[in-house]
């Protein structure tokens, strides 16, 4: 729907929707499974994460947050395709830091 949207000239409102999607699968989309893991299916049960690379993604999900903002601001806050292709550049870095932090390709593991 997001690309409708945007091909309609809404390129605003597809932005939005992308980045609210992502909050409620963060606020919903995690916790409830968690929950019913721990409540129903397995009631008293502990889900242990064991990533040790996760304090440096959530850590690069901040600030990435931070460029995200800075960029549309440095964009004047206009939706366009340069814009388009620097978010499409940091999606790409953070899922490459991603898997090679996941892999132990990186020298944190």
């Amino acid at each position: 729907s997001s690309v409708l949207v945007a091909r309609e000239g809404h390129g605003d409102m597809a932005l939005s929707s992308s980045i609210g999607s992502n909050v409620f699968d963060i606020t919903f989309g995690l916790p409830i499974p968690w929950l019913l893991a721990t409540v129903v299916v397995r009631p008293g049960s502990v889900i242990s994460i064991t990533s040790v690379s996760l304090p440096i993604q959530v850590g690069t999900l901040m600030g990435m947050v931070v460029i995200v903002v800075a960029s549309i601001n440095m964009f004047k806050w206009s939706i366009n395709r340069p814009l388009g292709v620097f978010f499409f550049f940091l999606y790409f870095v953070f899922v490459t830091e991603a898997v090679m932090l996941e892999l132990c390709v990186l020298p944190v593991c």
